[in-house]
């Protein structure tokens, strides 16, 4: 026993010995890092709203970047009659997109508006830390929070609230995406564009007027009334809708907040050539349809070589249809018959035998409330573009 003890004993001071010569290095790189943070040349970020994208970094070397968000409790249009009280970061749904460089180090600046209900903070994916900085970033009303975390990583990733309940934060509306640009950089493109799906889930249907509360029973049940691009109704239509030209590359940067369901991205009449798997460092071609999980993102490139409208929307097409989960793409330039002729007859169909139509009661009133765009918009056949009636 005595020799147990005093090998213990031992073993007791050794351990405390060495952890002073350890604690000493640990202070010491801490200094370290701090003096090379320090360093740094510090820029404030720039942060753009939906559809658009910060420009592209033209610095080679790390930088402080300092984000500063600011989040608030609003009543906004979800479509037109029909308003939502959302909960945004810097006003906008989805919340601005930030473009830093591999190595950078991001400062953090949240801000809670005085107007503000709820604590609030922020799950960097892009992050690697606890919580992804929630903890570090919580805010209650009033106050400002900062923390920093070195982006480690390249690619595309989401950031959002991080506070309980997380996913009331998300389908409110707080939500947003971060590139981390490789050191190299991205291959160079004409367009770059901003896009995040998300659903939201009301006491009324979708298109009921008025001042919709939030349904959580129809969260529990994953049952939205509305699945949208960029947080509202024809957020990318018509006068909203994305231009381009022919012959140009463009750069889709899309992200899926959820809170729930998965999106299953497409182009109609287009492919994309370069596809970043899930906004990682995987590059797929030559893709119809791609598939975003929630809480996911995707880089997707395309060139359009025939002008005309193209619809965006998720393939899980009844969504398109009556949940508003659509957007275009119009191309601008000149025709190019080699690639597509357009229609070049129309001409009768002698059938052998032709049968008369065989209808089922309610099921043509059905099919007309399904047109594409929630019955508000009819389909164009021609270019798959959509007009109103």
């Amino acid at each position: 026993f005595r020799n147990s003890a005093l090998g213990l004993a031992t073993i007791t001071l050794g351990a405390g010995l060495s952890l002073i010569p350890s604690a000493q290095a640990e202070e010491k790189a801490s200094n370290t890092a701090t003096t090379a943070v320090e360093n740094l040349p510090e820029i404030e970020a720039e942060l753009t709203l939906a559809p658009n994208v910060p420009k592209p970094l033209e610095r080679n070397y790390p930088a402080k970047v300092v984000v500063k968000l600011t989040a608030l409790e609003q009543i906004m249009d979800l479509m037109d009659g029909v308003q939502f009280k959302f909960w945004t970061l810097n006003g906008g749904v989805p919340a601005p997109f930030i473009r830093v460089r591999e190595g950078d180090i991001v400062e953090v600046q949240l801000s809670n508006s005085a107007a503000s209900m709820m604590e609030h903070s922020l799950d960097f994916h892009a992050a690697s830390a606890p919580m992804g900085g929630a903890e570090a970033s919580a805010t209650a009303p009033t106050r400002t929070s900062t923390f920093q975390f070195k982006a480690i990583h390249a690619g595309l990733y989401l950031y959002h609230c991080g506070s309980q309940p997380v996913a009331v934060h998300l389908a409110k509306g707080m939500y947003g995406l971060i590139l981390v640009e490789p050191k190299e950089g991205l291959p160079k493109v004409d367009r770059e564009y901003y896009i995040m799906q998300s659903e939201f889930y009301t006491r009324g249907d979708f298109g009921a007027p008025g001042l919709q509360p939030f349904s959580m029973q129809k969260a529990l049940a994953e049952r939205p009334d509305y699945v949208l691009f960029n947080g509202k109704v024809g957020a990318l239509m018509d006068k909203n809708a994305l231009r381009a030209k022919t012959g140009e590359k463009l750069r889709f940067f899309v992200g899926n907040a959820g809170p729930n369901l998965a999106s299953s991205f497409h182009i109609i009449g287009s492919i994309f050539h370069n596809l970043y798997v899930e906004g990682g460092t995987l590059i797929n071609h030559n893709v119809q349809t791609t598939l975003i999980p929630s809480g996911g993102v995707f880089i997707g490139e395309t060139q359009i070589n025939v002008p005309g409208t193209y619809v965006l929307m998720d393939h899980s097409i009844f969504r398109a249809a009556s949940k508003g989960t659509m957007g275009q793409l119009i191309v601008s330039g000149e025709a190019d018959p080699e690639i597509y002729s357009g229609k070049l007859s129309d001409t009768p169909f002698k059938e052998a035998n032709p049968q008369k139509p065989q209808p089922v009661p309610y099921e043509i009133e059905g099919h007309g409330s399904m047109m594409m765009g929630g019955g508000e918009h009819s389909m164009d056949g021609a270019s798959g573009a959509t007009n109103k009636k």
